[in-house]
């Protein structure tokens, strides 16, 4: 019978967990972490105002010490710790952290750069104004109440706001799998656009956002994706980039550049954002920066950004967008209570709730002024029959041997109306009295009657008759106001329109965040300069830089060109490439590391400057020298495209794209390289190509690329030609199209074109074809490209001069022959790359 007992007993240990953590979860998302969508506020928030009000610690009065109310919060409405009171206080009188601060503190509440605030015990806060709309009308039965933790105060389930507080101040915070992150508003704007939906229930989101463009932050900013806010409204999640107000300031003696921050993102520490900045500098991210300065003050933010000399600001800035928190993104979540259960809206739901909640208040509000002004008329109403018929209720009083018989005698005897109070009666009869029984007879009810025996005799001046006759008409009139809010729905929504109007008069201000659509801003947050093509030229000893494209003009062949840049004695260009500014540029040494930059990252300097050490820009040994440059962008990474990469002593070797592309700052080895041998060129593939290699003495082979294995990072390759022992390879060319043309040049600046029929495919490893007739006259083979008919070429020389030439301006030759001169150079000038564009 005992074990029958203990059976009984048994708790399931799975349904028992299982059944306190959702109690638990649910206490932190209701009691806690979610603000409510009518109010905007979560516990703690309510329960300080709230609190704060009971106290009178108006706006309009002294403050009173922190620590004050935090006792009075703690002690009567919330169960928890002083420091989760007093952090909220803080957070709700930041004029950072809030769009309308609920909280007007005095003392240090703490900073935008972290600083904690000062001990409770040392603020002051009042109530800021705003605030009040907040708890308005509260003492009107027109929310409900619930007790508190010991069930000795009342605490309101919610406050009764006349402001959209949900919107208009945000609000961010984490539950038990589920968090919310609501961004700021205008209340301009969230109000008108309450009022279109007051207008139009049935008005949609696009239409919503010509009132509401988007959030409002504290900190103002520049949020850049405008197009993306729609959607974020319509389904209440996504992300909005808000990048920082920037000035460039140029000293017109000195030529100095700053770059000058005057606004940072929302929630962004500025002393943090600061030591990063600092520490991207040194190492090495961000170049051309001498100094940084905060110069910060009470009248705002001011971030002074020294610019170094032939270093464009823009690439700077671009550097800091990437590397710094100088461009933010916020990812919106706009999840709060609605019938107490979590829930994700839109913006449109948010304000319906809101206008919902107002209706109830508004209703609320009227029956109990309706009730209140019912009750004051029934009185008012028999002071005054009884002024008319004063003598026969003294008689009646002075007859009577007791109270209660002069109530019963009051309450039966009928009383004749004065004739000009008739007239009112008769008017408002369907909507007050009921004691009439016709045009000239009254009776008392109870209440009328303890309110006569209880007046007061300078009540019955001829005065105070007269003013009980103008109140008991304005009474008329109001509670003739509340009956059509309580009856009719437009009469309704017309009450929250005026109110919604003198809300906005009240606190209107300019909008703090710009917003715009900056197409050029991308998922990872790169801000980008306008799309153009640049030159980028490294020299042997490492100098680089980049030029626009558009320096240089289309020249005959044959022509001189045009210096490109200042070459340091003994130091000569040494690789070419052309790109758009947006890509990514992929440096490779010769032995066998690869680097990866933003080509934007790169110094912009003018044709009289050698450029920065590469060193500068990468941790590249000393000993090492880039031998190939090629751009790429995200596509190629994304899709399946191999690298494939020739050496010296013509070796190949296929990768994937994937397995390199995450270069670290001090490089990844891509290739293994044998005893002598130099990684020389690299190209992308898709991995369905030809394959042709170039030598120096005028070799070429051509080989299908399926004959080259797929091989991981660190390893050799393998042999793609024969060459004699005193020959090198010097291009690589992934073949994608029989119809072009191959464009060779010589060191002596001859050049020609072939077409590509004339390279027989053959087996990789073989000695191959002679491609161009090598002379003394030519000098060897530096550059072998892919061309057709369209395209243009660059051709540069070791002192940095650059010709820009057609394709088509050069014809088209046999294999085995000289060429034609592309660029005229000096006895001691050499040709040392050339390059293709469309």
């Amino acid at each position: 019978m005992e074990n029958n007992k203990n059976n009984n007993n048994i708790i399931s240990l799975e349904k028992e967990i299982k059944k306190s953590y959702l109690d638990y979860a649910m206490s932190v998302i209701i009691s806690r972490a979610l603000p409510d969508v009518r109010d905007g506020l979560k516990p703690v928030h309510r329960r300080i105002l709230y609190a704060m009000s009971i106290l009178k610690n108006d706006y309009n009065k002294d403050y009173k010490k922190s620590a004050r109310i935090v006792g009075d919060v703690i002690g009567k409405y919330h169960p928890h710790g002083d420091n989760s009171v007093y952090d909220a206080i803080v957070r709700m009188a930041q004029f950072f952290s809030l769009r309308y601060p609920l909280i007007d503190g005095q003392g240090n509440f703490g900073s935008i750069d972290g600083d904690p605030a000062a001990a409770m015990r040392y603020t002051e806060i009042r109530m800021s104004k705003i605030s009040h709309e907040l708890l308005q009308d509260i003492d009107k039965n027109t929310v409900n109440f619930n007790m508190n933790y010991d069930n000795t105060e009342e605490i309101p389930e919610v406050l009764p706001t006349r402001i959209p507080n949900l919107l208009i101040n945000g609000s961010y915070g984490i539950a038990v799998g589920v968090a919310t992150n609501i961004p700021p508003h205008n209340i301009n704007e969230i109000i008108d656009g309450c009022i279109a939906i007051i207008k139009n229930k049935n008005i949609s989101v696009k239409d919503l956002i010509k009132y509401i463009p988007g959030p409002d932050f504290p900190t103002g900013g520049i949020i850049c994706n405008k197009n993306d806010i729609e959607n974020i409204y319509r389904t209440g999640k996504g992300k909005i980039s808000i990048k920082s107000k920037i000035d460039i300031e140029i000293n017109k003696n000195t030529g100095d550049k700053f770059i000058i921050i005057k606004e940072i993102p929302y929630q962004i520490n500025k002393i943090k954002l600061i030591e990063k900045i600092i520490d991207c500098i040194k190492q090495k991210k961000i170049i051309g920066i001498n100094n940084i300065i905060d110069e910060s003050s009470q009248e705002g933010i001011r971030i002074v950004i020294d610019i170094k000399k032939d270093f464009s600001e823009e690439n700077i800035l671009n550097n800091l967008y990437i590397n710094t928190q100088l461009q933010n993104n916020l990812y919106i979540n706009m999840i709060a209570l609605c019938n107490k259960k979590p829930k994700l809206m839109s913006l449109k739901d948010i304000l319906l709730e809101f206008i919902k909640h107002r209706e109830n208040i508004i209703y609320r509000k009227n029956l109990f002024l309706f009730n209140k002004y019912n009750k004051k008329i029934n009185i008012i109403e028999g002071f005054i029959i009884t002024i008319y018929n004063i003598n026969n209720i003294i008689d009646i009083i002075k007859e009577s041997n007791s109270l209660e018989e002069t109530k019963n005698k009051l309450k039966n005897i009928e009383f004749k109306i004065l004739e000009n109070f008739k007239i009112n009666i008769n008017k408002y009869y369907n909507i007050i009295s009921k004691n009439i029984i016709n045009n000239n007879i009254y009776k008392f009810n109870d209440e009328q009657i303890k309110s006569i025996l209880d007046l007061k005799l300078y009540k019955l001046t001829k005065l105070e008759n007269e003013l009980l006759i103008n109140e008991y008409n304005l009474l008329i009139n109001n509670i003739k106001e509340c009956i059509s809010i309580l009856n009719n729905k437009n009469s309704l929504e017309n009450s929250i329109y005026k109110e919604l109007l003198e809300i906005k008069n009240l606190y209107k201000d300019k909008r703090l965040t710009k917003i715009i659509d900056d197409k050029l801003y991308t998922e990872n947050k790169n801000i980008l300069t306008k799309e153009f093509k640049v030159i980028i030229t490294i020299s042997y000893y490492g100098y680089i830089k980049y030029q626009p494209l558009s320096h240089y003009n289309i020249q005959k062949r044959g022509g001189k060109g045009k210096s490109s840049t200042k070459i340091k004695s003994e130091d000569f260009i040494k690789s070419l490439l052309i790109s758009d500014i947006n890509k990514d540029i992929l440096l490779f040494s010769n032995i066998g590391k690869m680097y990866k930059m933003k080509i934007f990252q790169l110094p912009e300097s003018s044709k009289y400057s050698k450029g920065k050490p590469i060193y500068n820009l990468i941790n590249i040994n000393k000993n090492e020298r880039i031998t190939s440059i090629i751009s790429i962008d995200s596509e190629k990474i994304n899709n399946n495209n191999y690298f494939l990469m020739s050496t010296s002593m013509g070796f190949v070797k296929k990768t994937l794209v994937k397995e390199l592309i995450k270069s670290r700052n001090s490089g990844i080895i891509v290739i293994k390289l044998y005893k002598n041998d130099e990684l020389i060129d690299i190209n992308i593939t898709n991995g369905n190509n030809d394959i042709m290699l170039f030598s120096e003495n005028g070799k070429s082979v051509r080989f299908k690329e399926n004959n080259v294995r797929l091989t991981k990072r660190n390893s050799y390759g393998i042999k793609g030609i024969c060459l004699n022992k005193n020959d090198r390879i010097v291009s690589l060319i992934i073949s994608e199209n029989n119809n072009n043309q191959i464009l060779t040049i010589t060191k002596n600046g001859f050049g020609k074109r072939t077409e590509k029929i004339e390279f027989p495919v053959k087996s990789r490893a073989t000695q191959g074809v002679i491609s161009t007739k090598i002379t003394n006259k030519t000098g060897k083979i530096i550059k072998s490209i892919e061309v057709n008919n369209n395209d243009q070429i660059l051709i540069i020389t070791d002192t940095g001069t650059i010709v820009r030439l057609k394709v088509n301006e050069i014809r088209i030759s046999k294999r085995n022959t000289l060429g034609v001169k592309l660029i005229k150079i000096s006895k001691t000038e050499t040709v040392v790359d050339i390059k293709r564009f469309n």
